[in-house]
């Protein structure tokens, strides 16, 4: 009967079907746990990271490049976004070491939609950037970094 009331919990109520499953949990009452939701939302809480972390990335080098190439049109703007795009993969990082592999290993996959982000805010060619990222990870990730 529980499992049949979080089920539809999960459905009709998801703030109290998180509630209810955290006590069945914390009250080791495993039989009453809705297990294929409770998966499937593990399984997303993930993906969401491994989201905010490709996200955060591309805004970032993006704003990197514009920084870097646009010199005459910096702007107090740009350095709020940068300065909030470091902030929050480093927190993002803090609560979740592993990520960072994920971050060198995708870094040049992040780089080609920052390129061309940052080709279409800038109006400049596509070859104007090189066809690499020219900044490391711990460039990216530096509070202090700034290209040019």
């Amino acid at each position: 009967m529980a499992q049949l009331v979080t089920e539809t919990l999960y459905d009709t109520d998801f703030n109290l079907w998180i509630a209810a499953t955290a006590k069945q949990l914390k009250d080791r009452d495993f039989q009453a746990v809705d297990l294929e939701n409770l998966i499937e939302e593990i399984e997303a809480m993930g993906r969401s990271q491994k989201r905010e972390l490709k996200s955060r990335s591309v805004i970032l080098i993006m704003h990197l490049l514009k920084w870097k190439y646009q010199p005459q049109k910096r702007t107090n703007s740009w350095l709020s976004t940068i300065a909030e795009q470091r902030r929050e993969l480093m927190f993002l990082l803090e609560d979740s070491p592993s990520l960072k592999s994920l971050l060198e290993q995708g870094i040049e996959g992040y780089y080609r939609y920052a390129q061309k982000e940052a080709t279409q805010e800038t109006n400049l060619p596509l070859c104007t950037f090189p066809s690499e990222c020219p900044f490391s990870t711990e460039e990216i990730l530096d509070p202090e970094y700034f290209p040019g």
